[in-house]
């Protein structure tokens, strides 16, 4: 969020009730983003670009081993059938649960979203932030594909954005979860779920592109841009 627009409204719900705040907030602050507020030409630019093949991953139940699946696409597309990296295009379509792969640290703590949906850790304890994020090897680390410790095999949401991956955010999966963190009173109290929704948009990680609704948008990607439909849910 722009910090001096969010200070001159005081507090995160003035903020989010003004017609402001619908120009700055990623697909603007009513439930059901319109074409007003989305933005398409930055849209059409990462879909559309030149590629021999487009893939897009729909993601629903949080199930970080599709990270895995990703990376095993970028490495057979590149080293098996010889694809230059800048002809593949893939697409990460996240909605519901796995909306959380684009939320940063701060939404992840802020609104326990790890004992929200639950999401939890090997202990069974809820998870606290973005454990996905960040890159796991050296971005000039071994040009091996063949070596652990090769960029190559780094299944972390950053490597992959560095390979082309495009993570998308649904506008209205945000809107639905703010309903729900108000509702269950994960909320901090007195914010309603417009300005969560705000906040939580305001408050993806770098690279995130907020998407109107995630079923319309796989349509669009399939119809009009071409990429083939794959969804792993275990």
């Amino acid at each position: 969020m722009k910090r001096k627009a969010f200070v001159a409204f005081g507090t995160l719900s003035a903020f989010a009730s003004s017609a402001f705040a619908a120009e700055l907030v990623p697909g603007g602050t009513a439930f059901v983003e319109n074409r007003a507020h989305f933005d398409e030409a930055a849209f059409a630019a990462k879909v559309g670009r030149e590629a021999t093949i487009r893939q897009l991953y729909q993601n629903v139940a949080y199930r970080p081993g599709v990270l895995n699946n990703i990376k095993n696409s970028l490495n057979g597309l590149r080293f098996g059938f010889g694809i230059q990296p800048s002809r593949i295009a893939i697409a990460s379509a996240n909605q519901g649960p796995s909306s959380a792969y684009t939320f940063s640290d701060y939404v992840w703590s802020k609104y326990r979203i790890g004992e929200y949906f639950p999401i939890l850790d090997s202990d069974g304890k809820p998870i606290g932030r973005n454990v996905n994020l960040r890159r796991t090897s050296a971005a000039n680390g071994p040009s091996d594909p063949n070596l652990p410790t090769s960029p190559f095999q780094d299944t972390s949401i950053e490597a992959l954005q560095q390979r082309g991956v495009i993570f998308l955010t649904c506008h209205t999966a945000v809107e639905e979860i703010a309903v729900g963190l108000v509702k269950r009173k994960y909320a901090p109290a007195g914010l309603d779920p417009s300005a969560v929704a705000a906040d939580i948009l305001t408050h993806l990680i770098d690279g995130a592109l907020v998407v109107p609704s995630m079923v319309a948008t796989i349509g669009v990607l399939q119809q009009r841009y071409g990429y083939t439909f794959i969804t792993i849910q275990s």
